[in-house]
């Protein structure tokens, strides 16, 4: 009896998540693909509902106490988890002792999406409470994605009353569902390629093809720009401006011991191979960083971008024997350029550094000098220039005879437009060391 009763509960709720995917594609044609990657499923197990990327759990008792309060709260549930996956969340957990303000995190900025979007189908009476969280963040932060919210929430260390306040306030569904999938060994790639295709093509779809929905959705589509952009470690993104040359080095990576022991076997004392006495190594020989110091460029921001580049410019392989570095300091024009080489001197620059300047800001006048000291043959073979900026100023127009990239902090990324010519490069202030995003 109790399993016919389960059962018919089921098919009930199931007919509801139905409704709900029929409205919510009627009103919001580009989530067409996204409405239809989850597939139901009920659980005892459940106060609510949960997703892992592939299957929408629900516990049948509360999806029809949901839709019997207001059709609207099932709309607004249902695509809640839509959004979890097409943000990423799902593949992206945190730590034991993270793990509540990241839920929380990811509750806040999809709440966010669905509050902002206009559909009658999702409305909701607006509380002055969310109203004035939404104030609050959004004074910090162009966009209330994840990883913002979650990183305000870690550095401002809310009251244990406040953080239960707001996840009362947010809280729509389940998340243990993504703990679960970080335990398994093989990680299901396949499902997070697949909303990554979805999220790509919305993307695609929301800035060409659907220009009224883009403007009904802003806060849906600049959160798929942000989670779309590729990332990269800055370690490796330096290594764009590396020389590869050979070095003399023993190479024991092409050594084959097998010919070495054969010889020495045959003739006593004479291998038939040895080692290579040189390898091909790639590291940084002539390169230039210029530094921004105009009034709109925080000087805190240049000081924690220049102790990573040190931390990871002091390292001895990342350096030839000789090497030549120009850190120029500019603003509307050149006020310092420093040359380093060697690591004493790498050294001494950083613990004496102080911003000159701080006028207005013009790119132009630092490719000018870079091109004077080109003339003159100051570099040996200079690959690349790093300008770090907050993208506000007059670009040059012609390409420079190397490689350029302007690198500037996430929280103004969405003001900035380089040239074509130019990498546009993205650091966080918050892990400078770790993942940057990188826009060609």
């Amino acid at each position: 009896m109790f399993e016919e009763l389960l059962l018919e509960k089921t098919d009930i709720c199931k007919e509801i998540l139905s409704d709900c995917r029929n409205e919510l594609y009627l009103n919001m044609r580009f989530l067409d693909v996204a409405l239809s990657s989850l597939i139901f499923e009920p659980s005892m197990e459940l106060a609510r509902t949960a997703t892992d990327g592939s299957v929408l759990k629900f516990n049948p008792e509360f999806l029809m106490e949901l839709y019997r309060m207001s059709g609207t709260q099932a709309n607004r549930c249902y695509l809640h988890s839509i959004l979890h996956c097409l943000m990423g969340h799902v593949w992206n957990p945190r730590g034991a002792e993270d793990l509540q303000i990241w839920n929380l995190a990811c509750d806040i900025a999809v709440e966010s999406v669905i509050d902002s979007l206009p559909y009658r189908c999702l409305r909701n009476p607006s509380k002055p409470y969310r109203r004035a969280v939404y104030q609050g963040l959004e004074k910090k932060m162009p966009v209330l994605n994840a990883e913002a919210v979650f990183c305000l929430l870690k550095e401002s260390q809310p009251d244990i009353r406040v953080v239960a306040r707001l996840i009362q306030e947010f809280i729509v569904d389940e998340h243990f569902l993504w703990e679960q999938g970080a335990k398994t060994p093989d990680m299901p790639m396949e499902q997070q390629n697949q909303w990554q295709d979805i999220r790509d093509k919305m993307e695609t779809e929301l800035e060409i093809f659907s220009k009224e929905a883009a403007e009904d959705s802003k806060g849906l589509r600049e959160q798929l720009r942000v989670e779309n952009r590729e990332r990269y470690d800055y370690r490796t993104f330096l290594k764009k401006f590396c020389v590869l040359k050979e070095e003399m080095q023993v190479d024991l990576d092409s050594f084959d011991y097998i010919f070495y022991h054969y010889g020495m076997d045959l003739y006593g004392n004479m291998p038939l191979i040895e080692h290579l006495e040189t390898r091909e190594t790639n590291k940084i020989e002539d390169f230039v960083i210029v530094i921004d110091t105009s009034m709109s460029c925080k000087a805190s921001l240049v000081q924690k971008f220049l102790e990573e580049t040190y931390s990871i410019l002091s390292q001895s392989e990342s350096f030839y024997r000789r090497f030549c570095i120009h850190i120029i300091q500019c603003d509307e024009r050149v006020q310092s350029d420093v040359v380093i080489e060697n690591q004493k001197q790498l050294q001494q620059y950083m613990e004496d550094f102080q911003v000159q300047g701080m006028g207005g800001t013009d790119f132009r006048p630092a490719f000018t000098y870079v091109q004077t000291l080109l003339a003159k043959k100051v570099f040996y073979k200079l690959r690349g220039l790093i300008y770090f900026t907050d993208g506000y100023g007059t670009f040059p127009l012609k390409k420079p005879p190397y490689e350029t990239a302007f690198v500037f902090f996430r929280e103004d990324y969405l003001d900035v437009d380089v040239p074509p010519w130019a990498m546009k490069l993205i650091l966080d202030e918050r892990d400078l060391g770790g993942l940057v995003d990188i826009v060609r």
